[in-house]
């Protein structure tokens, strides 16, 4: 707990000290996207081969049927005439233990042209228990207009390993999803107005009326008159020339522009599974008084014998007598004052000795108090 405190200290610290020193300027290009530039998702289903008996089983129709289908393209006949041992069932049987039915995604980025290559995720679908070294046979990639852009296939790199022995049963992370870095090759130019359209539009990252305004005023002031307009709290429109070698030019001299962005809003991100707490600079508390305790009960048992007279008759018993004892710690009540900052408000919280979790369920009981004067997220 000391070294948690500590260290939450010095973050909070390091933090006030950057608040205090001067705003600092970014760039357009690290706040804002070109709306023409935007990525496009592919999806398309496939096989994996080369499995090490990780893959499918007979139950899983889809697969089976996907690898005949497959084969047959290539001239292989499946379903051929029988011997004098066979029957219908065993001859169309394929084992499959080899081979895995998956899933593969990938992001189209904007102005990709036939021949790059771009990243794809691999994921089972149906019972295999693992990707590792298996091989994805070319897979075709489907936009949502149907579509082909692109066409996919390589080795497959998985992470996770899986591993039983002896009733025991290990894994660490998700053997049955896999990457291929460039496993996808660009077949088809994705349309965008960029080329075309009079005026390009530029969209934040975050919606911010301020920092719009802050980059509509930095882009006038640097090529005169009304080359920026604000469309609203997210977009801004460019005039930008009609010659595509000047209009490249002039997309990079705006990007390398410095803004200085608006300031966030006030928010408190609480991740409540690990006990992580972030809160940033605009963060206030109005007045207000917080007491934080916890009541712990301590039982102890003693095992006893009641042994009777040896007159009496009686029976020898066991008898269980219980010590109860409640204690709760002095936790002394502190209060805030109206206006109060972020450090302020940490090192309250420290003073009580507040556990992560406890300094999650006091900004809880702040918020619900109307007192925090932030959004509250959890995730």
């Amino acid at each position: 707990m000391k070294n948690f405190s500590s260290f939450l200290r010095v973050c909070v610290t390091s933090l006030c000290v950057l608040a205090t020193g001067a705003a600092q300027a970014d760039r357009v290009k690290d706040l804002a996207t070109l709306a023409a530039q935007r990525p496009n998702q592919l999806i398309g289903y496939g096989l994996v081969v080369g499995l090490q008996g990780t893959g499918d089983d007979a139950s899983v129709p889809f697969t089976t049927q996907s690898m005949k289908a497959m084969l047959s393209q290539m001239g292989v006949r499946i379903d051929g005439p029988l011997t004098d041992f066979e029957t219908a069932a065993t001859a169309a049987r394929v084992d499959i233990k080899n081979t895995a039915a998956v899933l593969v995604t990938a992001d189209l980025p904007g102005f990709s042209k036939p021949g790059q290559r771009i990243d794809i995720n691999v994921s089972a679908i149906g019972k295999a228990s693992s990707l590792r070294g298996g091989s994805l046979i070319m897979t075709a990639m489907r936009g949502v207009d149907g579509e082909i852009y692109a066409l996919a296939q390589g080795a497959l790199t998985a992470t996770g390993i899986d591993v039983s022995a002896a009733g025991s049963k290990v894994q660490i992370g998700v053997p049955t999803s896999a990457r291929i870095p460039g496993g996808a090759i660009v077949e088809r130019i994705v349309d965008t107005p960029f080329e075309s359209a009079e005026n390009v539009i530029y969209n934040i990252r975050e919606n911010d009326f301020s920092t719009t305004t802050a980059i509509v005023n930095a882009i006038n002031k640097k090529f005169g008159g009304d080359v920026a307009q604000a469309i609203d709290g997210v977009s801004v429109s460019v005039r930008a020339p009609q010659n595509l070698n000047q209009r490249v030019a002039f997309m990079s001299m705006i990007e390398a522009l410095e803004v200085t962005p608006g300031e966030p809003p006030a928010r408190v991100v609480i991740n409540s599974r690990t006990g992580t707490v972030v809160i940033n600079r605009s963060v206030r508390v109005t007045a207000a008084a917080v007491s934080h305790g916890t009541i712990s009960v301590a039982i102890t048992a003693t095992n006893e014998v009641s042994q009777p007279n040896m007159l009496a008759g009686g029976q020898t018993t066991e008898v269980q007598n219980a010590d109860i004892k409640v204690a709760e710690p002095n936790k002394p009540m502190f209060l805030f004052q109206p206006g109060v900052e972020l450090r302020q408000i940490v090192d309250a919280v420290n003073q009580v000795g507040a556990t992560p979790s406890a300094l999650i369920a006091i900004l809880e009981a702040l918020k619900s108090s109307g007192s925090l004067r932030a959004e509250l997220v959890i995730i």
